[in-house]
């Protein structure tokens, strides 16, 4: 295969390889490239000593590469070294200012850096837009995830029957969340940050409209009182400060609308776990609630999914807005 315009330089050994520019995608550099490939799949069969010493090289051919950094930094932390794998996430955010590849996420989680009040928008929509092709498949099979269900559930005790007019689904994914409310809801709107869970949501045609979006965006953009429910997923556990979708959803539900919403659950406010993931106490969220506006309806401790086959500690919240 010919490799037009790039650049070529020869290593000690005599090999002559392609070279151009990094990306995410490729660190412009075949050798590199293909050691990175071998190092990621040593890591997924659990060989993190190998996939770290493949990554080092990985690196010596291509110093800088923020992916190969990333990786570099998760074997290490697997393997028990938190100060070498601290180095490997701070090199990586150095070059990565944008946060899409989750090392300044990743620091936070050892706590050699605050914790953002949430996930960095191009992380979720870069993790969700590789993840979507095979979301459903693995989240209801691998992660047993059954949180749609549990909102139901939990929405048919405040309201019987479930009847609703214009219901907005935050962080609508693939549209499980509208699937499990078919033929309850006359007009359902989502959003979600990952253009390619939007365009599968649509294929649903569950949708009066899905678009592309931050969600407390979205709900500001949102007539005053026009809506009666508002959903959100397990979408809480990529932010951290819930204030403003709390003032946002409210703003955009009429009075008695309700908003449900699934969490991880916390012992604090909020923080950010190992996992990546945001969880959150019951008492923060009672807080939230009275102070803008919402009556508790339901909150209950349930898991909406697994982890490494053990349920995850959570809470399914319904609040009415007063």
């Amino acid at each position: 295969m010919p490799f037009h315009g790039l650049q070529r330089r020869s290593r000690p050994n005599g090999c002559v390889c392609p070279r151009r520019g990094p990306s995410h995608e490729s660190s412009g550099d075949l050798l590199a490239d293909r050691r990175y490939a071998w190092a990621t799949g040593a890591a997924r069969e659990g060989d993190h000593a190998g996939a770290a010493d493949l990554l080092a090289q990985t690196l010596e051919l291509t110093p800088g590469w923020a992916p190969a950094s990333v990786a570099l930094g998760d074997s290490l932390r697997a393997l028990g070294d938190e100060s070498g794998a601290a180095r490997a996430y701070e090199a990586a955010a150095a070059r990565d200012p944008s946060g899409v590849l989750g090392a300044q996420l990743r620091l936070a989680a050892l706590g050699r850096a605050p914790a953002p009040a949430s996930a960095p928008g191009e992380y979720v929509r870069a993790l969700f837009d590789e993840y979507a092709p095979r979301f459903d498949a693995h989240l209801t099979g691998a992660l047993d995830y059954r949180g749609p269900a549990l909102l139901r559930a939990a929405l048919e005790r405040v309201r019987a029957p479930l009847r609703f007019a214009r219901a907005l689904d935050l962080g609508c994914g693939t549209g499980l969340m509208a699937a499990a409310l078919a033929g309850t809801c006359e007009t359902t709107i989502g959003v979600d940050l990952s253009p390619r869970m939007v365009e599968a949501a649509r294929r649903t045609g569950l949708y009066a409209r899905a678009e592309v979006g931050d969600v407390t965006a979205f709900l500001n953009g949102e007539p005053a009182g026009g809506a009666d429910l508002a959903l959100a997923a397990d979408v809480f556990v990529y932010m951290g400060d819930l204030a403003p979708v709390f003032a946002a959803a409210r703003a955009a539900l009429a009075q008695g609308g309700l908003f449900a919403f699934s969490v991880q659950k916390g012992a604090s406010d909020w923080a950010l776990g190992a996992d990546l993931r945001y969880a959150h106490g019951a008492g923060y969220l009672a807080r939230l609630a009275a102070e803008h506006g919402f009556a508790i309806a339901v909150c209950d401790e349930a898991s909406t999914r697994k982890d490494a086959g053990l349920d995850v500690p959570g809470l399914v919240v319904v609040l009415a807005r007063a």
